[in-house]
């Protein structure tokens, strides 16, 4: 019976130690978006409120694309604005056909914030996602 209780407790501690070692693997981890067909995927992804997330974005298209995320007023800023591509703002990015791009982005509160592409004609298409920050 003590052999049965000492293995229990092995067994326990193997499986906090993997657990530990699993979270650890995952915190901080970067955030891919795919883009291909005119569509990212996923197209939604959870990060947590208050800390540093980097967003692989990449884009299998033959086409340019961008990745502009925020609330409402942001978007409806780019569905009438000029802007041929971003650079400066984390949350504003061009994806050259067949390239890479890295952001890193820090969302201080939580709530959904939707992405879409606003090149001619892409957001009505359904090039649209959203990042849900949790609390």
């Amino acid at each position: 019976m003590r052999w049965l209780l000492g293995l229990a407790a092995a067994l326990a501690i193997v499986s906090l130690g993997a657990a530990i070692a699993l979270a650890a693997g995952r915190a901080g981890a970067p955030v891919e978006v795919r883009i291909r067909n005119s569509a990212f995927a996923p197209s939604t992804v959870t990060v947590p409120a208050g800390e540093a997330v980097t967003f692989v974005l990449v884009n299998d298209d033959p086409i340019d694309h961008e990745w502009i995320v925020g609330d409402e007023g942001v978007h409806a800023r780019h569905r009438t604005g000029t802007e041929p591509a971003h650079a400066e703002r984390p949350t504003e990015v061009t994806v050259p056909a067949g390239e890479v791009r890295r952001t890193t982005v820090v969302f201080d509160i939580g709530g959904s914030f939707r992405f879409v592409c606003h090149l001619p004609g892409h957001e009505a298409y359904g090039m649209v996602g959203a990042v849900v920050v949790t609390p």
